[in-house]
C-alpha cells in the first residue's frame, strides 16, 4: 500500500573473527557515537566470557539467544473507523533479528554494575537458556498478540 519505493537492504560483510553476518549486524547495533572499534571489542569480550563460562562455542550460544528472543508475533496499531485496534501480525525474519538484538542490548544495559561486555555476556547466556529480561519482553509481546487475536481479521 505504500506509495514510495523501499530502499534496498544493505549487504553487511561478515565479521573478522567468527565470519558471521549476524555478529557483524549485532556489533553495528552496539555502536555508540561512531565508535565501531570499541563496539567490536565489547562484543568480542562478551564472546570470550561466554566461551570461558559455558565451555561452548560462543557463536552457538549467540544464535540460540537470538532464536529464543526473536518474537513470532507482534501487534501493530491500525485505525478502523475512528477506533485504533492492536492487530496481531507475524514478524518478518529481518525484523525478528532486529527486535531480538535490540531487546538483548536494552536488557544488558539495564543490568546493574560491571563492565558492559560482562553484562552482555550474562544476558546472552540467560537468553540462550530461556531466562532473563529479553525473554520476558518476548513473552509480553506474544501475550499482547494473543490477547488481541479477536482483531486479527482486520489485517491489512
Amino acid at each position: 500500500m505504500s506509495r514510495r519505493s523501499k530502499p534496498d537492504k544493505r549487504v553487511i560483510a561478515p565479521d573478522a573473527r567468527f565470519n558471521s553476518t549476524q555478529i557483524q549486524n549485532f556489533i553495528n547495533r552496539v555502536v555508540i557515537s561512531g565508535k565501531k572499534s570499541t563496539a567490536t571489542s565489547l562484543v568480542y569480550g562478551a564472546m570470550d566470557l561466554i566461551e570461558e563460562r559455558t565451555k561452548r562455542n560462543p557463536l552457538e550460544v549467540f544464535d540460540q539467544a537470538i532464536k529464543n528472543v526473536a518474537p513470532m508475533m507482534e501487534v501493530k496499531p491500525r485505525r478502523v473507523g475512528g477506533a485504533t485496534y492492536q492487530i496481531p501480525m507475524e514478524v518478518p525474519p529481518y525484523r525478528r533479528f532486529a527486535l531480538a538484538a535490540r531487546w538483548i542490548l536494552q536488557a544488558a544495559q539495564a543490568r546493574s554494575g560491571k563492565a558492559f561486555s560482562e553484562k552482555l555476556a550474562a544476558e546472552l547466556m540467560d537468553a540462550a537458556s530461556n531466562t532473563g529480561t529479553a525473554i520476558r519482553k518476548r513473552e509480553e509481546t506474544h501475550k499482547m498478540a494473543e490477547a488481541n487475536r479477536a482483531f486479527s481479521h482486520y489485517r491489512g
